[in-house]
């Protein structure tokens, strides 16, 4: 597979396209971004840990029967993906009170939701990712009904396979987003990526956060608990 030019530059992940008009690669950089990218910094060997990671955990969602966008681990830092029309929106599902809706709502960091929490983010970086709902969605057309039903669908479906992997190595899926796209045929295909950046995971005993919000409030060791992350699940990195 021969890796051409660049075609999108995000945060922490560069796309490149390549010599099949119908795959990607995505390249895992080491860079690491909180605060819309007010704060930066490179975190060695982070580009990897996160490429094998989300491989590791796309390869538990193919096997549950979810369509995803990745094909093959290429290298380190390189994966081999199908090319999606993505669709402008966040997916994001809440099963314990931490972050964004701990300061909208005035909740309790830590407590649980049940029924967990479901949430539409516009993906526009210049309006920091606004909260929209389903109408947006379909007034917009960024996505239409039965496209939006079945991302909740398989965010849900997403939430119950993993939240049970998280918890047999003793952790706690507290939220993540999600990302889909359509693929050449128009099924709705989860798209980017899942890594310790894009979701929140605590120590089911100690409550010690084992995401980015280590980055994100300076408690040090990002790295080094992304792969205890991933050793709990049976992924030696």
């Amino acid at each position: 597979m021969e890796k051409r030019e660049e075609l999108y530059r995000g945060k922490a992940k560069t796309v490149f396209l390549t010599d099949d008009a119908d795959k990607l690669i995505l390249h895992f950089r080491n860079d690491t971004s909180a605060f819309d990218g007010e704060k930066i910094e490179q975190l060695d060997r982070k580009g990897e840990v996160n490429n094998k990671f989300n491989h590791f955990i796309m390869s538990k969602l193919e096997e549950a029967g979810i369509d995803t966008q990745v094909e093959s681990l290429l290298s380190d830092n390189d994966s081999l993906v199908k090319k999606l029309d993505m669709i402008p929106v966040e997916c994001v599902v809440r099963n314990v009170a931490a972050g964004s809706l701990v300061k909208r709502l005035g909740v309790e960091e830590g407590t649980v939701l049940n029924p967990p929490v479901f949430e539409f983010f516009l993906k526009n970086d210049a309006l920091h990712d606004p909260m929209i709902n389903d109408y947006h969605i379909m007034s917009f057309g960024w996505a239409t009904e039965g496209q939006v039903e079945q991302m909740k669908a398989l965010t849900f479906k997403v939430n119950e396979v993993l939240s049970g992997l998280f918890d047999e190595g003793g952790m706690m899926l507290v939220d993540y987003k999600l990302e889909f796209g359509v693929d050449s045929q128009g099924r709705i295909v989860l798209g980017d990526e899942f890594t310790p950046d894009g979701c929140r995971l605590w120590d089911k005993a100690t409550r010690n956060k084992m995401d980015k919000d280590r980055f994100r409030q300076g408690l040090g060791s990002v790295v080094e608990t992304y792969i205890e992350v991933a050793k709990r699940l049976g992924l030696e990195l």
